[in-house]
């Protein structure tokens, strides 16, 4: 072989581009949402003895209850509100908590369905959880390569709140927004960015930390001032809410008053008050369980629950808040200030306003919603053995969380 036919080959083989691997966020999407159902079924038909025993005070059958086992098993908890703003708007006293871009999706979906909202809801759920999925996978492709993408969307799959992403809840499509917003601002599409965090800011308040990184990523663009102008058009389409309470109930500000119905407090500390408090509980629960007792309470604030399962429950969201502060460096270092600040100011606004029975109260669903922890998770699983034991224990937490979703025991 001559020289020149030498460097033909060779430039040959650098021009040869492969295709593209294809997506697998589909087929992890299908199995796991189909797995996760069956296994809910499954828990309920098995375990209706161990069914909550309360579960009739909570339910509200009129909302929940529609074509069966085999779709109500998805209404539970807060889907009551969501399916009672679908239905009715805002009637009900602290509906004003829950947003609406949800349930009126929902509500217009359930009419087209003639009436079938629990349906509407899990449909809601599912396409916006199919659309999360692929765009996570897009991101974390440009980032960590195919392998590092698909690990982030299997660990997104399997994290053990993620029965949440098809429920009727609006998790699937505040995560969807928030997804698509950062997509659009690193396409340079301000405007529709804007757009899309508006839609947020609809969908759950913690939307609020989206604008600080979106906006440090406008001011890094040249034409910085229109970029920074054009988002915001976030708070213009927010402002409808208000308006609505206003025009509706005379009070632009109900859906703030309504929080006080969960007895969440603004801490004077911010997002340390709520850390402070959650290291209280999780003392409180180490004593609890070292004692062994079920009488006597080392956690005062809930007095209405066995304390072991009191000081379990506080103990799991404290290592939930460890993992996700862990997390947050990672994603901060690997992936840039836009993504590290975004998850650490998704941790802050719920830290900021604890619970005052439960100061952790659900952060580790709340930590579902926040992409970053996903991308900083499929970093740490490039090594096989780590991989392994992150889909293994969040497989096993996964099917403890489902089981007591299904007897409407509380999850998250």
């Amino acid at each position: 072989m001559s020289a020149g036919q030498r460097v033909r080959e060779r430039t040959a083989r650098r021009e040869l581009k492969l295709p593209r691997a294809a997506n697998p966020a589909p087929e992890i999407f299908l199995w796991t949402r189909a797995a996760i159902w069956a296994a809910a079924l499954l828990s309920l038909y098995t375990f209706v003895p161990n069914r909550h025993p309360r579960a009739n005070v909570w339910d509200i059958p009129a909302l929940t209850h529609d074509l069966g086992s085999f779709t109500d098993v998805w209404a539970r908890w807060d889907s009551v509100w969501f399916l009672g703003i679908a239905e009715h708007g805002y009637a009900r006293a602290g509906s004003a908590a829950f947003y609406p871009l949800y349930p009126g999706a929902v509500g217009v979906l359930g009419r087209l369905f003639f009436g079938h909202y629990v349906v509407a809801g899990i449909v809601v759920s599912l396409a916006a959880a199919l659309g999360s999925f692929l765009l996570l996978y897009r991101i974390a492709e440009e980032r960590l390569g195919a392998d590092g993408a698909r690990r982030a969307v299997l660990y997104l799959a399997v994290f053990p709140f993620t029965l949440f992403l098809q429920a009727v809840y609006s998790e699937s499509l505040y995560l969807l927004l928030t997804l698509a917003a950062f997509v659009l601002a690193e396409r340079k599409l301000w405007l529709a960015a804007g757009a899309v965090t508006g839609l947020a800011l609809l969908t759950r308040p913690t939307a609020v930390a989206l604008l600080p990184p979106l906006v440090l990523l406008a001011w890094r663009e040249r034409d910085r001032l229109r970029a920074v102008a054009s988002l915001a058009l976030a708070p213009v389409v927010f402002a409808a809410y208000p308006l609505y309470l206003w025009a509706a109930d005379d009070d632009p500000w109900r859906f703030l008053h309504a929080q006080r119905l969960w007895n969440r407090h603004l801490s004077p500390a911010g997002p340390l008050g709520g850390v402070w408090d959650g290291l209280r509980a999780g003392w409180a629960g180490i004593e609890q369980l070292a004692s062994g007792s079920h009488t006597h309470r080392y956690w005062t604030p809930v007095q209405n629950t066995d304390p072991i399962r009191v000081a379990t429950l506080n103990l799991e969201t404290l290592a939930f808040l460890a993992l996700f502060v862990a997390l947050t460096a990672i994603a901060w270092r690997r992936f840039g200030t836009p993504y590290g600040l975004f998850a650490a100011l998704s941790l802050a606004i719920p830290l900021s306003v604890p619970s005052e029975r439960w100061p952790l109260l659900s952060l580790p669903r709340f930590g579902l919603t926040i992409f970053p922890l996903f991308l900083a998770l499929a970093v740490l699983g490039g090594r096989p053995r780590v991989h392994t034991a992150i889909v293994v224990v969040s497989s096993l937490l996964l099917g403890v969380a489902v089981a007591q979703w299904a007897l409407w025991q509380w999850v998250a």
